[in-house]
C-alpha cells in the first residue's frame, strides 16, 4: 500500500463549489500528506465522476498525493486511482476488497469497535471513523462518537484510523491525543476563504 498522507481532502462537488481549485491549493501546501477522496454526487455520472478523477490524478501527480475514489470503486480502477473508499452503504469490505484487488488502498467507514475490526478482517487498509463532530456537509449522520469514540476504534484495530466529521484545526490536537493517524475534511478546507492557509493549519496541527 502506498504511503498513507495524514490529511484526507474529500471533494466538494455541490454547485458553485470549484474542487479542483481547493485541490490544487491544498496541494501546494500538503503534498504527499494529502490524500485526494473524489467524491461526486449522487446525482452525477460515471463519467462525470471518472472526468473528475483524472483531472485530479493529473494534478496529484507531481506531488505524489495519493488519489482515492469514494463510492465507485469502478471508477477508481478505470482512472488509474490508487484505491478507493466506501460507507456503510456501500459494497461491503470484503467485496471492494475483491474489486480492487490485493494491492489497492481500501478505506472503510466505521463507528464502533466491533464494526471496525470486522472491516480490517475483511480487507481495510485504513478506517474513516465518525462523525467526530457534528457537520452539515452531509445529511442523515449518527450521532457524533467525539474523540472518545475515536480512541474506541483506534484501540480496536491495527489499521490507521482517520477521523472525520466537523474537523477543524483546533479539533485536530484532541482527535489526535486519541489516537487517530489523520483527519478527513470537506467545508475545512472547500469553504475556507483561503483554501492554503485552511491546509497549512491543518497540517500544521497534524504534525505537532
Amino acid at each position: 500500500m502506498p504511503s498513507l498522507g495524514r490529511l484526507h481532502l474529500i471533494t466538494d462537488t455541490r454547485p458553485g463549489r470549484d474542487p479542483l481549485a481547493v485541490v490544487r491549493a491544498a496541494l501546494t501546501v500538503a503534498h504527499a500528506d494529502l490524500v485526494v477522496q473524489v467524491r461526486v454526487e449522487d446525482s452525477a455520472t460515471d463519467r462525470e465522476a471518472y472526468d473528475l478523477t483524472r483531472r485530479v490524478l493529473a494534478l496529484c501527480a507531481p506531488y505524489q498525493a495519493t488519489c482515492l475514489v469514494n463510492d465507485r470503486l469502478h471508477v477508481a480502477l478505470a482512472a488509474g486511482a490508487a484505491g478507493g473508499h466506501v460507507g456503510a452503504d456501500d459494497l461491503p469490505v470484503a467485496a471492494a476488497r475483491r474489486v480492487l484487488g490485493p494491492a489497492g488502498v481500501l478505506g472503510a467507514t466505521a463507528r464502533a469497535p466491533g464494526p471496525a475490526r470486522e472491516a480490517v478482517a475483511a480487507g481495510a487498509s485504513y478506517l474513516g471513523v465518525g462523525p467526530c463532530h457534528t457537520t452539515s456537509t452531509k445529511s442523515g449522520l449518527p450521532d457524533p462518537i467525539g474523540p472518545a469514540g475515536v480512541r474506541a476504534v483506534v484501540d480496536a484495530v491495527d489499521v490507521p484510523v482517520i477521523a472525520i466529521g466537523g474537523v477543524t484545526a483546533a479539533r485536530v490536537p484532541a482527535l489526535r491525543a486519541a489516537g487517530a493517524y489523520g483527519v478527513a475534511v470537506v467545508g475545512a478546507v472547500s469553504t475556507a476563504a483561503d483554501p492554503a492557509l485552511a491546509t497549512a493549519e491543518l497540517i500544521e496541527a497534524l504534525t505537532c
